[in-house]
């Protein structure tokens, strides 16, 4: 090295470690590990370690599935249970997203709320069907005030801290602005709380679908819940099975639905 001459340090590409958490799903994972499930299943019924009795095996299952589908039963009651879900859903959502956000905004609704909700909250919603039963009547109107009971504390609770916390800096520079009350809340507050609120419509999506089969076995003649425990009580044991697998798809079908919502809703993240 000349005389003089400062010593380089040697230089090395540093890796970009600033990408955030990116976890990614794999469809044929879930789908491995799905067949995975089946085939211990059959496997075990074949060995004899299971008693096809009390499990059927997943061929049983698809052939009940079949000539339920095929005799239009499985639509029947699929289609009731739909029904239920889907009002009792929106009307506790539309209800839990107002008060959710009222507590968040305004002091005299979380003075009132709060109690109110921490209260009732841990209250089981199907224990109190047999009084709205009393109350509403045998038909259609008790179940669906079950699911929307059911699903208005965590719609509420997810909204309510959402909102609740958004950046304070965000809402003090928009204020600073000069920007109304309703454009900060429909623009910064609840944009902000979406993926809070999106976590909450998924954990009573699943809540809804858990209140409607209790719900159908308690006071139903129709719906999944019906179907199933009919089936359970003449030990037919395929349909039952194969009316939980319906559960299940379902409940992947929601999810899945969700999820979309999820990704279309906050691209910006």
């Amino acid at each position: 090295m000349p005389e003089g001459q400062a010593l380089q340090p040697e230089r090395r590409p540093v890796a970009f470690r600033g990408g955030g958490f990116l976890p990614r799903t794999s469809r044929a994972v879930g789908a491995i590990g799905f067949a995975v499930v089946l085939l211990a299943w059959q496997g075990a019924l074949a060995a004899g370690w299971i008693s096809p009795v009390f499990l059927p095996s997943p061929v049983e299952v698809a052939l009940a599935l079949r000539d339920l589908a095929a005799s239009g039963e499985l639509w029947r009651h699929l289609s009731i249970s739909l029904y239920r879900i889907v009002l009792g859903w929106s009307f506790g959502t539309a209800a839990g997203l107002g008060v959710g956000s009222a507590m968040a905004l305004f002091s005299l609704a979380r003075s009132l709320g709060m109690p109110m909700i921490s209260a009732l909250f841990p209250i089981p919603k199907i224990a109190l069907l047999p009084l709205l039963i009393l109350w509403l009547g045998i038909g259609e109107t008790s179940k669906v005030a079950t699911i929307g009971l059911g699903v208005f504390f965590p719609t509420a609770i997810a909204t309510y801290s959402g909102i609740d916390n958004v950046s304070r800096t965000l809402i003090r520079m928009a204020q600073s602005f000069g920007i109304p009350f309703g454009a900060i809340v429909c623009k910064v507050a609840l944009p902000g709380a979406l993926p809070s609120i999106l976590s909450g419509m998924r954990i009573s999506a699943s809540i809804a679908l858990l209140l409607v089969v209790s719900a159908e076995m308690i006071g139903a003649e129709s719906g999944i819940g019906a179907f199933v425990l009919s089936a359970g009580n003449l030990m037919q044991t395929d349909q039952l099975v194969a009316g939980v697998a319906v559960l299940s798809v379902l409940g992947l079908l929601v999810g899945a639905a969700l999820s979309a919502a999820e990704k279309a809703l906050l691209s910006w993240r």
